[in-house]
C-alpha cells in the first residue's frame, strides 16, 4: 500500500509538473525551449534508462546536407556532359563589336564607334523555347510564331559625345530583331524628372519603324549579328551554370 502510494504522488507530480511545462515551452521563444525541455525529462520514468532515448536521437540525425551533395554531383556530371562550350567560341570575322564577357555575370556588352558615335549592346541570358509547346493549328499569326521560338533581350545604346543617346530596347528572334521600345536620354535630366518618353514603338507610322530597324542594321544591329550571339549566350549560360554548381558543392562541403 505504502509502495503504490508513493507511485501515485510520484505520477501526480510527473503530470503537473508535464503540464506546467508543456504550457511554458509553447509560449516560449523556440531558443530557449530547449532548456525547458530538460525540465521534464527530469519527470521521466526512472526505471526507463536514459541512454534509450539518446540513441534514438543519434539514429535520427539527419543526412540532408549528404544527400543534396549527392544530388549536386549528379547534376554537375550530368552539365559537364552535355556542355558544348568546353572550346572557346568563334567570333565570326565579319562580327561588328567587340565582346566583353565578364565570367559570373549573366549579361555580356558589345562595344563599337560607327561615324563618330558609340555603340552599346547589352545583351542578356536567352529565353530558350524547348519545342514542347503545343501550338494552336488554326492560329498563325506573327505573335504565335514567335511565342515557339527562342530569343535573346538585347538593350541597345546609340549615343553621340557630349548629347543624348537613343535608347532602345529589343528582343531578337532568329532571323528577325523585334523593337520593343526607343526612348531619347538626356545625360543633363535628373533622375527625379520623368521626362516624356514618345508613345509605344508599335504606334508609330509603320514606315518610321521600318527607317529606325533599318537605322539599327547599319550599326550593326541585325540577323546575323544577333544569331551569333544566340549560340554564344547559349552556351555562356551553360558555363555559367557548371560554375555555380560547384559553387553550391564548395559550399555544402565546408
Amino acid at each position: 500500500m505504502a509502495f503504490n502510494s508513493i507511485l501515485r504522488n510520484k505520477s501526480t507530480t510527473f503530470v503537473r509538473a508535464f503540464a506546467s511545462a508543456g504550457q511554458l515551452i509553447r509560449k516560449t521563444q523556440p531558443g530557449h525551449r530547449a532548456a525547458l525541455s530538460a525540465v521534464v525529462n527530469r519527470f521521466e520514468n526512472p526505471f526507463v534508462p536514459r541512454s534509450n532515448f539518446s540513441s534514438v536521437a543519434v539514429k535520427s540525425k539527419p543526412s540532408s546536407d549528404e544527400n543534396l551533395l549527392r544530388v549536386i554531383e549528379s547534376e554537375i556530371t550530368c552539365a559537364q556532359e552535355t556542355d558544348e562550350s568546353g572550346h572557346a567560341e568563334e567570333v565570326p570575322s565579319n562580327f561588328p563589336f567587340k565582346i566583353i564577357d565578364s565570367p559570373g555575370q549573366q549579361t555580356i556588352t558589345l562595344e563599337r564607334s560607327y561615324q563618330g558615335e558609340e555603340i552599346k549592346v547589352e545583351v542578356h541570358m536567352p529565353d530558350l523555347v524547348t519545342g514542347d509547346e503545343n501550338g494552336n493549328e488554326d492560329d498563325k499569326d506573327v505573335e504565335s510564331e514567335r511565342a515557339t521560338q527562342s530569343s535573346i533581350p538585347l538593350s541597345v545604346s546609340v549615343s553621340k559625345k557630349g548629347g543624348p543617346s537613343l535608347e532602345f530596347s529589343c528582343i531578337a528572334y532568329a532571323d528577325e530583331i523585334v523593337i520593343d521600345s526607343l526612348s531619347v536620354k538626356n545625360p543633363d535630366v535628373s533622375d527625379d524628372q520623368i521626362p516624356y518618353e514618345g508613345p509605344d514603338f508599335q504606334d508609330l507610322d509603320e514606315s518610321l519603324q521600318k527607317t529606325f530597324h533599318k537605322y539599327l542594321e547599319i550599326r550593326g544591329v541585325k540577323p546575323s549579328t544577333t544569331n551569333f550571339l544566340h549560340e554564344y549566350m547559349i552556351n555562356k549560360d551553360s558555363r555559367e551554370y557548371l560554375v555555380w554548381l560547384n559553387k553550391l558543392k564548395s559550399f555544402i562541403q565546408a
